[in-house]
């Protein structure tokens, strides 16, 4: 059959999740399509260049309003596959379905309303300001990601004909099918890169490399694990930060605070991320214990496994579920305690290298798009 995913915006929102889906579904032998809003200048992170990747620029501040016409001419598989419960995906599912009968699955990846204040969060303006957030240019009702609109979006996930979360927390919250995120772990190979030369072509040959691949947010504890650097003052170890959006200053605090201790490497391409990640020493994922972290499974955790790197990260969420005994865990928001865990890692790092590469064989085993194959061959097979 035919799949179209419906991404929120292909300039970044749920685009990774959306091309991890299209590769589990081609090793089914569906055809794939991947549409979306696009709201910058290119899709972020970039498609796979096998995938076919179509989308309608944002025009005005509520694209819906605007272009969704033009992105429902798109829609065109038997199955439309919505990632994240927000109008510019399942939305535009919704209405697709009713136009055509096509079955929608929806996936969850995230609570959105968790940026939010989650299940605190009300919405009452006063009637001038209802009418300036309704007519006024830029006013918050105009933009499709407005929390009011996210509480509607959650309250029709029992429309979608099947739901996919990808953690425990999402399951509980919202039901549906486990599909946690896997890993190309043929693409993401530790065995066709040298990390010595990864490190050289990276200018990181005179440090010990922590790496963080992905965008820099509070809720992400990279506050505690700079701190821990600032507690351990050795001056060969680096955080090296790849890629990322910046949707606000956020990361530039944190280089300004703390340029001693940061790397910070531009945006690569899907398939150049083995290349860089093999480069690291340690794959660190610091979550620090919020509803947003735990709702979330964080990429970079498979992306670490799958190249046989030592993962340290914190017991929040799935991921100690994840990892199994092949990481090193410690509590969240304890900069003494990665500290601790970065001296020992390093003090030991041929041990620290042999629990990668057990990783890697349980991310081979569980985590990988070959697993997310089958589960998603039954979620399928059911519409």
């Amino acid at each position: 059959m035919k799949v179209s995913i419906l991404a929120p915006d292909l300039s970044g929102g749920g685009s990774t999740r959306a091309y991890l889906l299209s590769q589990a579904l081609h090793k089914l032998g569906h055809e794939v399509e991947v549409l979306g809003f696009l709201s910058g200048e290119k899709p972020y992170p970039m498609p796979p260049e096998e995938l076919a990747v179509d989308w309608v620029p944002v025009r005005g501040s509520f694209p819906i309003l605007s272009s969704a016409k033009d992105l429902l001419q798109k829609i065109s598989g038997d199955v439309i596959y919505a990632i994240k419960p927000k109008p510019t995906s399942f939305g535009m599912a919704l209405l697709q379905k009713l136009r055509t009968s096509r079955p929608v699955v929806l996936d969850i990846d995230d609570w959105e309303l968790s940026w939010l204040g989650g299940d605190e969060w009300r919405y009452r303006p006063s009637f001038k300001q209802l009418l300036r957030d309704i007519f006024k240019t830029g006013g918050a009702l105009r933009h499709s990601d407005h929390p009011l609109y996210l509480r509607w979006m959650e309250k029709l996930v029992s429309h979608a004909n099947a739901v996919t979360v990808d953690t425990s927390f999402l399951k509980h919250r919202f039901g549906g099918i486990y599909l946690p995120n896997g890993k190309d772990t043929a693409l993401f190979d530790p065995q066709k890169f040298d990390p010595e030369v990864s490190r050289a072509r990276h200018g990181l040959s005179d440090y010990r490399v922590l790496m963080f691949p992905g965008t820099a947010r509070p809720h992400k504890g990279l506050e505690d694990l700079l701190r821990a650097l600032d507690l351990l003052n050795e001056p060969d170890l680096r955080l090296v930060i790849v890629g990322g959006r910046k949707p606000d200053n956020y990361e530039d605090q944190l280089l300004a605070r703390w340029q001693r201790w940061v790397i910070k490497l531009p945006r690569l391409p899907l398939e150049a991320m083995p290349e860089v990640v093999s480069a690291a020493h340690v794959i660190v994922v610091p979550q620090r214990d919020l509803p947003i972290a735990r709702a979330q499974l964080p990429l970079k955790l498979t992306e670490g496994m799958a190249m046989a790197k030592p993962v340290l990260s914190t017991r929040v969420g799935d991921i100690p579920a994840v990892l199994g005994d092949t990481g090193y865990l410690v509590d969240p928001s304890s900069p003494e305690q990665l500290a601790d865990q970065i001296q020992w890692i390093f003090q030991h790092l041929d041990q620290a290298n042999a629990q990668g590469l057990r990783a890697r064989e349980r991310c081979v085993r569980h985590f990988n798009t070959d697993a997310m194959a089958d589960i998603l061959s039954n979620t399928l097979s059911r519409l």
